[in-house]
Formats: structure tokens, C-alpha cells, sequence
């Protein structure tokens, strides 16, 4: 079983594992998936109230615990994500008892703002892409208050954001008591977020790099054939030397394979390094989004409120 090293990411909070399991996925495959990857060595598994995925993971957790795979709920770093409908102050606190409840948990290590937006209140819902006619103002100061309760209360380990840039992170920490433990972005050898990273690392906020593969409309970023190219001079897979150059970058990462050998192969990228000239080609890659974020606020006739640079 690999061992996957860890980063402490806030005071009184379980050490992160930098390599997390995703479960933005099938709801019939998540349980027997985060399974597997506990007999492999996962032990930071990343879900959110948009997902829909807290259940299974939950039950996963439940059945590991049972079977001995894991020895007490101590082992295991579990994020979740307060989704933009939540994103209220008096739907904060509700909302991660909620998540708790999907996941049969106590506390959560790490909570997430997901986005930063607020749309009108629908309970019971999670709406997708979100319609701009919802979204209404975002409350930062107060939303981020009932996070910190959420903190003060036990119900989580440590809070931050998601899809926070720089000029979202600068006013948050204007009046944030607690600041943010992580933001997670994007972050893969094709968006290298190299000045946002910098930044976090300025002010103390850990970064957590979803699609560290690529994704969205832009497709993989394994398919580029320099990337493949070290990988056959390393004897790895494309795949390994993308997620080794994001581990290298000094920040955490989440992988979404459910796939039984891509799920070792992608723990097995900290016994070997790339090497300058590797780091250097890497480094000139063309850079562009692979994932569309104003995707998640566009009406049917494809219309968003806000240019792609805000977010």
C-alpha cells in the first residue's frame, strides 16, 4: 500500500494527504470506488453538496470502518463543499449539518466555500448549471462569519474556499477572523495559476488543484506528446508525470479515477522527479482553462452574467 505524504494545513486539523480521491462522478460507482482507494492508500477523499456524492461516500466510510480497512474515522481527511443555493448566512450552519448527516460524520476536516455566488433559496435542490437570473448578491463578510462558526462549533476541522481568485481571496481576508485553510482551484500543466498559487502561498493558504488531468471542453491534458514524451524517458505514464509536476508545484491535488490500476499508478509519483529540463518545457506550455467555470452560470441560451476573468 503507497504511502502518500501529508501537509498540515491548519492548527488542531488532521495532516492532508496531498493526494485526495474526487467523487464528482456516477452515484453507483463512488461507494465501491472510495473503497478501493482505501485498500490502496487514500486516505483524502473530496465531495461536495453538489455531487450528490456524500451518501455513498458515507456508507463507504461506515463499511471500511467495519471491515477493518480503516481503524477509526481518525484516519481519514474528508472535505465537502457548501454549494451556492447554501451560500447564505443563515443557510451555512444547516447545510453542513446536512453533509454531515449524507456522510454519517461527526466533523468534517475541511469545508469549502464552492463557488463564490449566492443564488435564491430553493430547498431541497441543487441547481446546475445555475440560471443568472438566480444568482443574487453574495454576502462574503457573513457567509464567511457562519463558516467560522462551523469551525467554532466543531463541525469542522478547518474552513476555505473553492474557485476563489486573487481579488476574491484579497476581500475575504479583509474581514475574515479565520482565514481561509486552502483555496482549491484548477491547477494542471495547461493552467499553471503560477501568480494565484504565489500569492496563496504568501498569505499562508494552501492550495488544493482539482482537474490536475485536465478536463472540460479543452479535453486531457495527457494527450500533449511533450508530456508524453517524458513520460516514456521517466517510465510513466502521461498521466504521472502531469500529476507529479502539480505535487512538485508545492501544493495538494484531487484525481477522479475510479479505475483499480490508474488509482495506484496515481499515488506512485513521489519516489522519482522531473528534471529541470523537464520542469522547463512544462513551464512553456501554452496556458488556457480547461475547465469553462461561467459554464456553471449559464442559462439555456447560453448567456452568463460575469466574464470568464472574474472568476
Amino acid at each position: 500500500m503507497a504511502s502518500i505524504p501529508e501537509v498540515q494545513i491548519a492548527e488542531g486539523c488532521r495532516a492532508m494527504p496531498v493526494v485526495g480521491l474526487g467523487t464528482a462522478a456516477a452515484l453507483d460507482l463512488v461507494k465501491d470506488a472510495a473503497l478501493e482507494a482505501m485498500r490502496a492508500g487514500y486516505r483524502h477523499f473530496d465531495s461536495a453538496t453538489l455531487y450528490e456524492s456524500e451518501g455513498p461516500l458515507g456508507e463507504a466510510i461506515r463499511e471500511a470502518l467495519e471491515l477493518g480497512i480503516l481503524a477509526s474515522r481518525g484516519d481519514l481527511f474528508v472535505t465537502s463543499k457548501l454549494w451556492c443555493n447554501d451560500a447564505h448566512p443563515d443557510q451555512v450552519l444547516p447545510a453542513i449539518k446536512r453533509s454531515l448527516c449524507n456522510l454519517q460524520l461527526e466533523y468534517l476536516d475541511l469545508y469549502l466555500v464552492h463557488m463564490p455566488f449566492s443564488t435564491i433559496i430553493k430547498p431541497g435542490t441543487r441547481p446546475y448549471p445555475i440560471n443568472h437570473q438566480d444568482l443574487v448578491r453574495f454576502d462574503m463578510k457573513s457567509v464567511w462569519e457562519a463558516m467560522e462558526e462551523c469551525k467554532s462549533l466543531g463541525l469542522t476541522k478547518a474552513i476555505g474556499v473553492s474557485n476563489f481568485n486573487q481579488k476574491r481571496l484579497e476581500e475575504l481576508l479583509t474581514t475574515a477572523r479565520i482565514p481561509p485553510s486552502v483555496n482549491q482551484v484548477e491547477m494542471n500543466v495547461a493552467w499553471q495559476q503560477k501568480q494565484l498559487t504565489e500569492y496563496c502561498k504568501s498569505k499562508g493558504i494552501h492550495v488544493t488543484a482539482y482537474s490536475p488531468l485536465g478536463g472540460g471542453t479543452a479535453g486531457n491534458v495527457r494527450d500533449s506528446d511533450m508530456i508524453h514524451d517524458i513520460a516514456v524517458s521517466k517510465g510513466k505514464t502521461a498521466a504521472q508525470v502531469c500529476l507529479r509536476w502539480v505535487h512538485e508545484q508545492g501544493v495538494s491535488l484531487v484525481t477522479k479515477s475510479f479505475n483499480k490500476e490508474r488509482m495506484k499508478q496515481n499515488i506512485e509519483i513521489f519516489d522519482w522527479e522531473l528534471s529541470d529540463g523537464d520542469r522547463l518545457k512544462i513551464s512553456e506550455m501554452p496556458q488556457s482553462r480547461t475547465v469553462i467555470l461561467t459554464a456553471m452560470l449559464a442559462d439555456k441560451e447560453g448567456y452568463n452574467p460575469l466574464p470568464e476573468h472574474e472568476l
